[in-house]
């Protein structure tokens, strides 16, 4: 029998990481990087308020309501609606692959916030502009890099690139208004960053700088990526955790929903939006119906998550707090909410093994209900669809 062969890039991508897990583990690698950068980032944010203020005195109330609706283009809800978009206009490739690239730039751009732990410019004397209630929660994270100008860059990126090697011919002049869409983009959610008060010039900086390279990177291994998908600690706590465990969630329902739909809903002979066999106004109807499924998953997949999880937990000896998602479970940290655990299994005595503190178990909810939500798009909303006739 021939032996299995494992891909060169899945080697040295797991190698990577394992050791990385190690060194960090017990080198203290993230106490050593913030101990370094922290202190110097921290000097250029406080050099940077001068400047702040300067591109803060034309503020005006467009230009509020301008900037805050251009941060929304890569927020949690934005992906939720654009994302399903893609695979039900027949672009599953298109897909699968910025799913996993905004999930891989979400985990490296929140992990670096959260090893760096440097501050946002000081609010006062900078005006702080927060008129959501996501952007109220991204200004509980650290600065630097600054998420939506990462995202941005490989978002638009990717997506121009994606268009460019899809086989369509582009002429000079197309290839030069995409290239142009795609930096004025970016330059304008980099100034409207720095205009809300949310980053100084060093955290949009590299946070460019960063999706420049992880694109670069992306672009390069991307296929590897998709047929492998086809076949086969912070100082102070920050939402950045729980943004990346959501669109970790998003990656794992995406992948195990693609896997097992690939040659029904999303191989390269799907139709395609604008085709004959799959018109506007039916394309129109997916979304109707798309949409709100999707919405409604997410919600009983929390729901089932907040009922289930904690009974496992407690049955495997687990001891479990809830930030906020279990309202019964907030003061677990006392020994009222300790589980008992009086039986003494094999799987007891794994997590005996595990350090002993109360683990959080919206994490788990979190996870989930995103998993749930990515999966009924690219797995329930399909087989709706063909019952449709949609």
């Amino acid at each position: 029998m021939e032996g299995i062969k494992i891909p060169l890039w899945q080697l040295l991508s797991l190698s990577s990481l394992f050791a990385y897990v190690v060194s960090a583990s017990l080198l203290g690698l993230t106490r050593r990087i913030r101990s370094v950068a922290q202190p110097w980032v921290t000097r250029r944010v406080l050099s940077d308020t001068s400047r702040i203020l300067w591109i803060q005195k034309w503020h005006h109330g467009y230009l509020d309501n301008f900037f805050s609706l251009l941060s929304c283009v890569v927020s949690v809800p934005f992906y939720t609606g654009f994302i399903p978009l893609l695979f039900w206009s027949g672009h599953s490739k298109l897909g699968r692959q910025t799913t996993l690239l905004i999930a891989f730039c979400d985990y490296i751009g929140n992990s670096i916030k959260d090893a760096v732990s440097a501050p946002r410019p000081g609010c006062p004397p900078v005006r702080r502009v927060t008129a959501t209630e996501d952007e109220k929660e991204n200004a509980m994270e650290y600065g630097l890099p600054s998420s939506h100008a990462l995202n941005t860059v490989c978002l638009s990126g990717f997506l121009l690139y994606y268009v460019m090697k899809s086989g369509h011919t582009m002429d000079d002049i197309t290839l030069f208004t995409g290239l142009s869409f795609v930096f004025l983009l970016v330059f304008l959610v980099g100034i409207g960053r720095i205009y809300l008060g949310m980053h100084s010039f060093i955290d949009v900086v590299v946070g460019i700088t960063i999706g420049l390279v992880i694109l670069a990177s992306w672009t390069v291994f991307c296929e590897h990526i998709d047929d492998f998908v086809i076949y086969g600690q912070n100082e102070v706590p920050t939402p950045s955790f729980d943004y990346h465990t959501a669109f970790n969630g998003v990656a794992f329902g995406i992948v195990s929903g693609i896997q097992q739909t690939y040659a029904l809903f999303h191989s390269d002979d799907v139709p395609r939006i604008f085709s004959p066999k799959l018109s506007l106004p039916l394309f129109l109807g997916r979304i109707l119906v798309g949409i709100p499924t999707i919405l409604v998953v997410k919600f009983c997949s929390k729901a089932l998550a907040k009922w289930l999880l904690p009974i496992i937990c407690n049955t495997l000896g687990v001891p479990i707090r809830s930030s906020g998602y279990v309202p019964a479970l907030k003061e677990s940290d006392s020994s009222d909410n300790k589980p008992e655990n009086k039986q003494n299994g094999f799987l007891h005595r794994v997590v005996s093994l595990l350090p002993h503190k109360n683990y959080d178990v919206d994490t788990g909810i979190r996870f989930l209900q995103y998993a749930g939500l990515a999966w009924s798009a690219v797995d329930l909303v399909p087989h709706l669809f063909s019952l449709l006739s949609l």
